[in-house]
């Protein structure tokens, strides 16, 4: 179901992107690599937070960490990820397979700068073997994301 939401999303904003379905598994950041043969860095994982009372999204680079520091900042406070649980129900898509793409609820999206090295990336598309390649701006775009400086710096691009 979360796969075929993520279609429906992007017949309605963004019809010239393809789900990409592999056989083998995306769901971390080292197969998604492999799968789509690029370096993991260029895959976009995304993170679920709450912060009080306010659930969002961040979309990463694959091989960055968050820098708490920076995401006090940004955020006004400590974030702290959702349990699996709670990821799956709020976003609607399963842990392995979670973008900011057709949600089960709308969220507040952020997206790192550190996407930016990137001309391309590849988040997954609601399924632990479903992504799609998109340009960073383009994301950030069709899911009205704003941009934030909340990773540590990748060790290269």
């Amino acid at each position: 179901m979360s796969l075929e939401s993520v279609r429906a999303h992007f017949e309605n904003v963004a019809p010239e992107l393809e789900v990409l379905v592999t056989a083998e598994s995306s769901a971390t950041v080292d197969l998604a690599a492999q799968a789509h043969g690029v370096a993991p860095g260029q895959i976009a994982k995304t993170l679920s937070f709450q912060l009080k009372d306010k659930i969002f999204l961040v979309v990463t680079r694959g091989d960055v960490r968050l820098d708490n520091k920076k995401a006090k900042a940004a955020f006004g406070g400590k974030v702290k990820m959702l349990g699996l649980e709670d990821v799956e129900r709020l976003t609607g898509h399963p842990v392995g397979g979670v973008c900011p793409f057709g949600l089960a609820e709308p969220l507040p999206v952020y997206c790192d700068v550190s996407l930016k090295d990137f001309d391309i990336v590849i988040p997954a598309a609601g399924a632990t073997n479903a992504a799609v390649k998109i340009s960073p701006q383009r994301m950030a775009e069709i899911t009205s994301a704003e941009w934030v400086d909340v990773c540590q710096t990748p060790l290269s691009p």
